[in-house]
């Protein structure tokens, strides 16, 4: 039987999420802070605190000693054991992350591969390394559960991946095989959306209602887009593919590929080509391009952020966002010449959509995509915690 909404058991459940969640997107609060943020009494935020430390999601700690105004008040944080792992297959590395509940990225890998990873041989990847971790760095840990970052057409209702075109996966059951192999609940999402998510939440977008965001990575260009301050899905959950979008591109020297779509155009790959390199993390990307004096380098950077521009100024048109973010290869393109890129896409946006329009790169680095996993891996958990706990 359905739970009616003002039951006791209802009411409880949903303070007690909103608990966790302020904790979890805030850090460490007073009780005396968290009575303030929720509108509830003292003795009811001192109860529910009791209930989370009981089921382990948070800790209480000693009241700040600088705080010296009025009676000290215990501070609550999550639990640091409370972990998801994230996990984002791409072209040329698997990256697997353990992600806190505090948000901190406890331990990563980047498992380079000279081929495509097949579903399958990701999720044996994954339940190896949970496997060996649990060994070493997550000794004592508690895994909740393991949210994967696609790049590719990933379906809401049940995460089944319809096409990852970069990686060769076809209707993939991916979140089937990971579950299988680990015994842990899986979450299947967008990478680009998670990173949308997460920038949303914890970075470059934090308190901004509506946003566009564009995730550069091997497998291309893939995009998250917030209104009123939820992530727009669409109907099978497939929006924001701005990479499979044709922008106009004016000078006919700039093309690369015939008809191809922006992601053909603007390209990491095409990146590593000019700089000699085959394989590149974000970080080592964006210091070989800083630091290379070659002109097919500085001559490609300028190519792609011409095309780069008009693509962002058509979602400005089309979406009339207050901020534009972007992660990832597409960052770097942006932060060679931001300034220059902005004046780009307000000469090819209509001035009323770009008045408002401020370009902003990913503040959570190479983390976003990683933290969005772990967000949407945590849902259950913020949702309803006692129920998630005794799951």
């Amino acid at each position: 039987m359905a739970e009616r909404p003002g039951t006791f058991d209802g009411v409880h459940r949903r303070n007690l999420s909103k608990l966790l969640r302020i904790v979890h997107r805030e850090g460490p609060l007073s009780r005396a802070r968290l009575t303030e943020q929720t509108g509830l009494n003292r003795s009811t935020v001192a109860a529910l605190a009791a209930e989370l430390v009981e089921l382990g999601l948070v800790e209480e700690r000693a009241p700040d000693p600088t705080n010296r105004v009025g009676r000290p008040s215990p501070v609550i944080a999550v639990h640091p054991t409370v972990v998801a792992i994230a996990v984002n297959p791409e072209i040329d590395a698997v990256t697997i992350a353990a992600v806190g509940l505090d948000r901190r990225v406890v331990v990563r890998d980047r498992v380079e591969v000279d081929r495509l990873v097949t579903p399958e041989e990701t999720a044996g990847l994954v339940a190896e390394t949970i496997m060996r971790w649990r060994r070493g760095p997550l000794r004592g840990a508690r895994v909740v559960s393991i949210g994967l970052a696609v790049p590719g057409l990933v379906r809401a209702s049940d995460g089944l991946v319809r096409l990852a075109p970069h990686l060769g996966w076809r209707e993939a059951p991916v979140r089937v095989l990971v579950e299988e192999a680990t015994g842990i609940l899986t979450i299947v999402g967008n990478d680009a959306s998670h990173g949308a998510t997460a920038e949303h939440l914890f970075g470059a977008g934090m308190g901004v209602e509506d946003l566009v965001y564009l995730n550069g990575g091997a497998s291309g260009i893939g995009g998250g887009v917030i209104v009123h301050g939820l992530l727009l899905g669409g109907a099978g959950g497939y929006a924001g593919e701005f990479g499979q979008n044709r922008p106009g591109i004016a000078a006919a020297a700039d093309r690369r590929a015939a008809g191809g779509v922006l992601e053909d155009e603007v390209s990491r790959s095409r990146l590593l080509d000019a700089l000699h390199l085959k394989h590149a993390d974000e970080p080592t990307l964006a210091r070989a391009i800083e630091e290379s004096d070659a002109s097919a380098v500085h001559d490609e950077v300028a190519r792609q952020r011409r095309i780069l521009a008009t693509a962002l100024a058509n979602a400005v048109n089309v979406l009339n966002p207050s901020v534009v973010i972007l992660g990832g290869f597409l960052a770097t393109i942006a932060e060679r010449d931001r300034d220059g890129l902005a004046a780009a896409v307000e000469a090819q946006s209509m001035p009323a959509a770009f008045e408002l329009v401020e370009l902003r790169t990913a503040a959570l680095g190479e983390d976003r995509l990683m933290i969005g996993a772990a967000e949407a891996a945590f849902a259950d958990l913020l949702d309803d915690p006692g129920r998630a706990v005794a799951g």
